[in-house]
């Protein structure tokens, strides 16, 4: 069975940090590139960041572009986001999503983590 959960959200306050981790089960995590989309409250999902299979290509949105760091550890099954400078704003539920190497689709989602930013 096909697994991806994450954890590691919380209330976090502005210019905090924290790590949200997704940890990946039942298919060849090394295989899928993976990525990070977010929804805050009333608002649609917004893609954040994507690492490739090997870990050696990310990009992200321009919106986290230097506060965010996504990571993965291949051996271990685990996606990761490092989240820096923490903005009201980033408050969201953030998901994890894994795409085979050269598909358009998304083929796995988890359950997601939820992020408050307040004070």
């Amino acid at each position: 069975e096909v697994q991806l959960v994450e954890s590691g959200g919380g209330l976090v306050q502005p210019g905090g940090s924290v790590r949200v981790s997704c940890a990946a089960s039942g298919f060849t995590f090394s295989d899928y590139g993976m990525s990070w989309f977010r929804r805050a409250p009333e608002k649609g999902l917004e893609w954040v960041a994507v690492i490739n299979g090997g870990g050696a290509f990310t990009a992200y949105a321009d919106s986290v572009k230097g506060r965010f760091t996504v990571s993965r550890d291949n051996a271990g099954n685990t996606l990761y986001l490092q989240m820096n400078s923490l903005k009201p704003e980033d408050t969201a539920v953030y998901y994890c999503a894994g795409r085979r190497a050269g598909s358009t689709k998304y083929d796995y989602w988890g359950q997601g983590t939820q992020v408050t930013v307040s004070s």
